[in-house]
C-alpha cells in the first residue's frame, strides 16, 4: 500500500501547480493537468488537509483497481492466479511424449473389474513420484493421493482404473493381446475399450502439472484411481472405507470422461442430469413343464414370458410422464432345453434407465406388479424377482459447471466447448455427489476430424464405447484431458 500511496502522492503533486482560466462555464482548469484530462480547481486547491484527502482517496481507489501480487510456494496467504491455458498448453506439448509412452503402457496392460492390482500399483508409483501422499488399498484396489499446499479448498479428481472383457480388434501396433479368466472362469479378452486408459494418463498430467506450480494455487488437492467403475461397484466400495472420512473431505469432485462422438480437442460440458439411474432386474417365471405336444397339461413359462415383455413396453409409453426419460430393456430371455418339452421355468434379465428417484421408483414397481399380474392370470406361481441397485444418475451441480464452463471458454474458446448431450448410460462417479459433494464430469472428445468426417461420408457412427474397434487419437485427447483437467482443477483451487 506504501506504493500505492506515494504514486497517489506524486497525482496530489502533480495537480497542485498553477492555474489558470478556462474558457467556457467560467471553471479554472489546472496549467499543470495533462491536456486530455480537465482537472477543476476545487482538485488542486494547495491546502494540506484536502490534499491529504486526496492522497488517501486516490490510494484506496488505486488499490480497487490493480491486482494484488500474487502468493509464492503456495504459502497459507498466496493469492492463485487465473487460470491461463498457455502456460499449461506448453506443459501438455513438451511432456507429450512421456504421456503417450505411460497411455501405451496402461493400454497394452489392461484389467478387469476387481482385478486392477498391477494398474493400481503402476498409479500409485506415479503419483509417489509427482509428490503426492499416497495410500492404496482403499475399497479395494483404490488409490488416494494427497498434496497440500497452504490454505484453500479441496478439489478432488478422479480417474477410473478398470478395463472391458473385449477382445480389441482396432488394429493398433499396441493393441491389447491379453488375455484372462473372468469371475466365471471363462477367459476373455481384454481391452480399455471405454477409455480409462486415457482417463489415468489425463489425471496424471494434470497431477504432475499441478504438483509442479504450486505457486499457481492454494487448497489440497486428492487424486484417487476407482476400480470397478464398469460394474459400478468402486466408488461405493471407497466411500465405505472411508474415502471421505480417512482422507480430507472435498469441496468440488471432478471428472472427464472419453467421447467417441465428440471431436478431439473440444470439451462437452452439461449441468443437471447427465447420465441415468441404471438398475438390474432378474425375473424368475415358473410353469408347469411337460410335452410340447399337450400344452393344456402345461402351464408355459415361455408364453407368459412372452406377454411380459410386451407389457414391459407399456410401462415407458403408458405410464411414465412422457417428460420424463426411462428405458426399460430385455436384454436376455433363457427357457427349455429341446424343441417338444415346455420348460418349468424361464428368466428373464432387463436393465433400467431413468433420471429421477420419482421414475426409478414407479418404473420398478410397474415391473413387478406386471410380473405377478401377468402370473397369476396364467395360474402360474409368483414369479421370483431381483432388483440389483445398479448406480443413482450423475447430476452435475449447477453453479459449478456454469464456473468450469465459462473458464473453459475463456482459455480453450467458446469453439471447442459444447453442450454436452444427456445419456442414459451410468457412472457410478454420481456416487460420489449423492454424498454431498460438488461434482462435475466433463466430456473429452476422442476421435480427431479426418477421421469423423470419414464416418460421415460412409453414413456410419464411429465405433462406440465398448466397442472392440474403438480407440481414441491420443495425442491430441492427451494434451486436451490434461490441459483442460488442469485448468479445471486451477480455477477452483483458489
Amino acid at each position: 500500500m506504501r506504493g500505492l500511496e506515494q504514486l497517489a502522492a506524486n497525482l496530489a503533486s502533480e495537480f497542485s501547480g498553477s492555474s489558470r482560466a478556462a474558457a467556457g462555464n467560467g471553471i479554472r482548469w489546472r496549467s499543470g493537468a495533462p491536456q486530455s484530462v480537465a482537472t477543476p480547481t476545487w482538485i488542486s486547491a494547495p491546502r494540506p488537509k484536502l490534499r491529504g484527502k486526496l492522497v488517501l482517496t486516490l490510494s484506496l481507489l488505486l488499490a480497487l483497481l490493480l491486482p494484488s501480487p500474487p502468493g509464492r510456494n503456495g504459502s497459507p496467504t498466496a493469492q492463485a492466479a487465473e487460470p491461463k491455458v498457455g502456460p499449461v498448453r506448453d506443459w501438455a506439448r513438451a511432456n507429450l511424449p512421456d504421456l503417450l509412452g505411460l497411455y501405451r503402457h496402461f493400454h497394452t496392460h489392461p484389467e478387469l473389474s476387481l482385478m486392477e492390482k498391477e494398474t493400481a500399483a503402476r498409479f500409485a508409483a506415479e503419483l509417489r513420484a509427482a509428490g503426492l501422499e499416497v495410500t492404496t488399498n482403499v475399497g479395494g484396489y483404490g488409490v488416494v493421493g494427497i498434496l497440500k499446499n497452504g490454505t484453500g479448498p479441496t478439489v478432488m479428481v478422479r480417474t477410473d482404473l478398470d478395463a472391458l472383457p473385449v477382445t480389441e480388434n482396432t488394429g493398433l501396433p499396441f493393441a491389447s493381446k491379453v488375455k484372462v479368466k473372468d469371475s466365471s472362469g471363462v477367459e476373455v479378452g481384454v481391452m480399455h475399450a471405454c477409455g480409462h486408459d486415457v482417463h489415468m494418463t489425463s489425471i496424471l498430467g494434470a497431477t504432475r502439472y499441478l504438483a509442479g506450480h504450486r505457486a499457481d494455487w492454494n487448497g489440497t488437492l486428492v487424486v484417487i484411481g476407482q476400480p470397478a467403475e464398469e460394474r459400478v461397484l468402486g466408488a461405493k466400495a471407497m466411500l465405505d472405507d472411508g474415502l471421505f472420512t480417512r482422507f480430507p473431505r472435498p469441496d468440488f469432485a471432478l471428472a472427464l470422461h472419453v467421447d467417441a462422438a465428440l471431436e478431439a480437442g473440444k470439451i462437452g460440458c452439461r449441468p443437471g442430469y447427465a447420465l441415468a439411474n441404471s438398475d438390474s432386474v432378474d425375473i424368475t417365471l415358473f410353469g408347469k413343464g411337460g410335452h410340447g405336444a399337450y400344452p393344456h397339461t402345461t402351464v408355459d413359462p415361455i408364453v407368459t414370458a412372452a406377454q411380459l415383455i410386451l407389457a414391459l413396453q407399456t410401462i415407458v409409453s403408458r405410464e411414465i410422464r412422457p417428460t420424463e426419460p426411462a428405458v426399460v430393456t430385455v436384454g436376455s430371455i433363457h427357457a427349455g432345453t429341446k424343441h417338444n418339452i415346455i420348460p418349468d421355468q424361464c428368466k428373464l434379465q432387463l436393465t433400467i434407465r431413468s433420471y429421477s428417484d420419482e421414475v426409478r421408483e414407479q418404473t420398478l414397481k410397474a415391473i413387478e406388479r406386471k410380473a405377478k399380474g401377468i402370473a397369476f392370470s396364467a395360474g402360474a406361481p409368483e414369479p421370483e424377482i431381483q432388483v440389483t441397485d445398479g448406480t443413482p444418475a450423475l447430476y452435475n451441480d449447477d453453479g459449478l459447471t456454469a464456473r468450469v464452463d465459462a473458464m473453459f471458454r475463456a482459455n480453450l474458446g467458446a469453439e471447442n466447448v459444447t453442450p454436452a448431450e444427456q445419456s442414459m448410460g451410468g457412472e457410478d462417479f454420481s456416487r460420489y455427489g449423492r454424498a454431498g459433494v460438488k461434482i462435475l464430469m466433463f466430456r473429452l472428445g476422442a476421435v480427431d476430424a479426418k477421421r469423423l468426417r470419414g464416418y460421415r461420408e460412409l453414413s456410419q457412427p464411429p465405433p462406440s464405447l465398448h466397442s472392440a474397434k474403438f480407440y481414441p487419437d491420443a495425442e491430441l485427447v492427451l494434451e486436451t484431458g490434461v490441459v483442460s483437467m488442469s485448468l479445471a482443477a486451477l480455477e477452483l483451487l483458489q
